[in-house]
């Protein structure tokens, strides 16, 4: 009796064993899919699933060696290093999980070739085109709302989704080429399964899917693949910082110490002097770093190894499948410093002539410049960053238009002694200049609805050194007075929905600032493609006089003078002042009217304007 017993006990045994592994599963595996011939054969795989940690994994595929095994405080996931030899063909295997010797899970994983088109860059040569792509055209209407989304669609909700999607940029690629822009930078376009506000996409719950109100990871890379057939990049937005509160793992955490401050809410300090700081301490620069923006933002612990090497593989796994031309990262000094320097490094590695470009929000140019490369900092810091957006020249310009007299340190005098400062750069040129972006009022609300002033603004960044870039709908003199309120700011492009009375696509129903706000844009954007002393040459500048400021952009080959005048009335320039560059160059076309001038008379200059001239020898 007792050994029938033990028998049937034995046998209960087993099959609770059995039911146990049978009820295990694989619930994420990440990165997705890989690729091979990659600079850095390493490849980290997160494995997320109930009890995971329990089983050993093990690969046989040719090529691919399976290293170390890490293990977290949470027996829900395992990190798998696996090497990808030299010459590891792309195709399909399986890793399978084993318990005391037998396999009881398996997972199919992939290596895809390497995508040729990834990584091919931008520079002073192209524009960018900033979008909300919520915001911009409802191509899709049945996407509007998606099951298991927390947020639905509501258009007259300024804070709430509106409902464009990525195939209403597609259709739009035309639109985008025919005004000249070469580059395209979309806002966040990952899941953000958010309750509220989650039209702009910076709080992601979910690093390897698309969301699907916006269209799918395939439609994201047939868009890559529509716009570089028409001359145009895709930049990818990344939030390195954070994550949002309903991201799937904020429900079961891979460690510990994954969030900054335990997972629990305590605000930045938004001191970003504290980083630079050297009578600073360690404290104030924690209190930068570690902070969290807002409750529904997560502040990610990049001092994590695992949580550092599973964001630079997001990042090249994004580039990779979407054949990305470069990337625009969020809320730059916010990360951890080494861990940026690290993440930059491995990006450049497999991606040389990729751009990217941080966020370093700050007016003092000294500030900007200490995050770019190559720049000779006191406390040895080494970045990899080759762009950062030129907030300090953004600053000067919005202000420098709209104050009324140009005195030592205002008007105009703001614009050049910014740029005077460039030597604190080590590649100025390789600066993203813009007038107005997603998180600032637009430019035409900044210039007090002033249509002179905003084409001096976009003559501008058009025509001064850097990487310009421009708000979608900026140049339909989009505009929002009496508020500030991003969600207003972000408004619909006129045109992108069904029965919209106005279409700035097709010009339908535009005013007459618009349409000249529209055409000076488009103009100067397509002769600029054909102006290598804009995309490539030098600049040289003279101090603002008389209510003018003059600047050349020059090589052997092409000299183009550009006059902004804030005069109220028309002026007569003395060019002699400017023979140092002019030299034997004495006649002149301006480019947006066709006028010849005669540079060894004064110059005719219209009051509240913009002049670009053409040089050339008599």
């Amino acid at each position: 009796m007792k050994n029938l017993m033990r028998h049937w006990l034995t046998i209960a045994l087993c099959w609770g064993m059995v039911a146990a592994a049978s009820a295990q599963r694989i619930d994420h595996v990440e990165p997705t899919s890989w690729w091979t011939g990659m600079r850095d054969s390493r490849l980290q795989l997160m494995v997320h699933g109930e009890r995971i940690s329990e089983l050993e994994p093990a690969v046989k595929y040719s090529g691919v060696t399976l290293g170390a095994v890490t293990r977290t405080d949470n027996p829900n996931y395992l990190f798998i290093d696996l090497s990808l030899a030299p010459g590891t063909q792309p195709g399909k295997f399986n890793i399978e999980f084993r318990r005391s010797g037998r396999t009881v899970l398996k997972h199919e994983y992939q290596l895809h070739a390497r995508n040729p088109a990834a990584g091919s860059g931008f520079g002073p040569q192209d524009v960018i085109y900033l979008i909300t792509p919520d915001r911009f055209v409802n191509r899709e209407p049945r996407n509007d709302n998606a099951s298991g989304y927390l947020e639905k669609a509501n258009r007259t909700d300024p804070q709430g989704r509106h409902g464009g999607d990525l195939a209403g940029v597609r259709s739009q690629l035309d639109y985008i080429a025919n005004m000249g822009f070469t580059q395209i930078w979309l806002n966040p376009v990952l899941q953000n399964n958010q309750p509220e506000a989650s039209y702009h996409g910076y709080a992601a719950t979910d690093f390897y899917s698309i969301d699907a109100r916006l269209g799918d990871n395939e439609l994201y890379r047939s868009l890559s693949t529509a716009a570089r057939e028409r001359g145009i990049g895709l930049i990818k937005d990344i939030v390195l910082n954070h994550c949002g509160s309903e991201h799937w793992w904020m429900r079961d955490l891979p460690a510990r110490d994954w969030i900054n401050h335990g997972g629990h809410f305590v605000a930045t300090s938004h001191n970003q002097e504290s980083l630079l700081d050297p009578h600073g301490s360690e404290s104030d620069q924690a209190a930068l770093r570690d902070g969290w923006f807002v409750p529904t933002m997560p502040d990610l612990n990049q001092r994590n190894p695992l949580l550092s090497t599973y964001l630079i593989q997001n990042t090249l796994w994004w580039i990779e499948y979407a054949g990305l031309s470069g990337l625009r990262v969020d809320t730059w000094p916010y990360s951890d410093r080494t861990f940026l320097t690290e993440w930059t490094r491995r990006v450049l590695e497999e991606y040389p002539l990729l751009g990217i470009v941080g966020e370093a929000w700050h007016e003092n140019p000294a500030m900007v410049a200490y995050w770019q490369q190559g720049t000779v900092r006191a406390d040895g810091y080494v970045s990899h960053l080759p762009n950062l957006f030129d907030f300090p020249l953004q600053v000067a310009l919005s202000r420098g238009l709209v104050e009324r007299e140009d005195g030592p340190t205002t008007g105009l005098t703001r614009i050049y002694r910014t740029l005077a400062n460039d030597f604190l750069y080590r590649e100025p040129d390789n600066l993203v200049i813009f007038a107005d972006n997603h998180d600032m009022s637009r430019v035409f609300t900044q210039l007090g609805e002033d249509l002179d002033l905003y084409k001096m603004a976009i003559g501008f960044v058009l025509t001064t050194r850097g990487i310009p870039q421009l708000y979608y709908g900026s140049e339909l003199l989009m505009s929002h007075p009496g508020t500030d309120a991003h969600g207003v700011i972000r408004s619909d492009f006129p045109g992108g929905w069904r029965n919209d009375s106005v279409n700035g696509f097709t010009g339908t129903g535009l005013s007459e600032a618009q349409r000249s706000a529209q055409d000076f844009t488009r103009r100067l954007l397509n002769w600029r493609k054909q102006a290598p002393a804009i995309k490539d040459g030098r600049l040289s500048h003279y101090a603002p006089s008389n209510g003018t400021y003059v600047y050349f952009r020059h090589t052997d080959a092409q000299k183009i003078m550009i006059v902004l005048n804030k005069s109220t009335g028309p002026q007569q320039l003395d060019t002699t002042r400017f023979s140092e560059v002019i030299g034997s160059d004495l006649l002149a076309t301006d480019i947006l009217s066709g006028q010849k001038h005669d540079l060894r008379q004064k110059l005719s200059l219209t009051g509240r304007g913009i002049t670009v001239l053409e040089l050339r020898e008599r």
